[in-house]
């Protein structure tokens, strides 16, 4: 099992950008699906954004594209997201999650996924 830690969630302004890392306490391997999920208060699991780990192939959700990024740096386990251009919508808890060994474009589906981190809060604020 890896064990990811998320972190960089803060309350900002509306039009705002905010930087998310996740952090996994295993070497993350090319063909290692990562992905960031968001719940938002009363809406279901939403997934935001994947990354295949070294095959620079992403997914982005319709809701966050053109601002929403995420990238890798495999030397440090750590996957990022780079959010601009927030809005208010954009409020709710970040999760972290991985599927180990994936072939495939990296699904937006959260029930894909076997390891989760606990999650850092954004509030975006009009």
């Amino acid at each position: 099992q890896v064990q990811l830690v998320e972190s960089g969630g803060d309350s900002v302004q509306a039009g705002g950008s905010l930087r998310l890392s996740c952090t996994a306490s295993k070497s993350i391997y090319a063909g290692h699906c990562m992905g960031w999920f968001r719940r938002a208060p009363g809406k279901e699991l939403e997934g935001i954004t994947t990354i295949h780990i070294g095959r620079e192939s992403t997914n982005v959700a319709d809701s966050v594209e053109g601002r929403f990024t995420i990238s890798e740096d495999s030397v440090k386990n750590t996957v990022y997201l780079q959010m601009n251009s927030l809005t208010p919508e954009d409020s709710g808890m970040y999760l972290c999650a991985a599927i180990r060994a994936y072939r495939g474009s990296c699904p937006l589906i959260p029930d894909d996924y076997n390891d989760w981190g606990q999650g850092t809060q954004v509030t975006v604020s009009s």
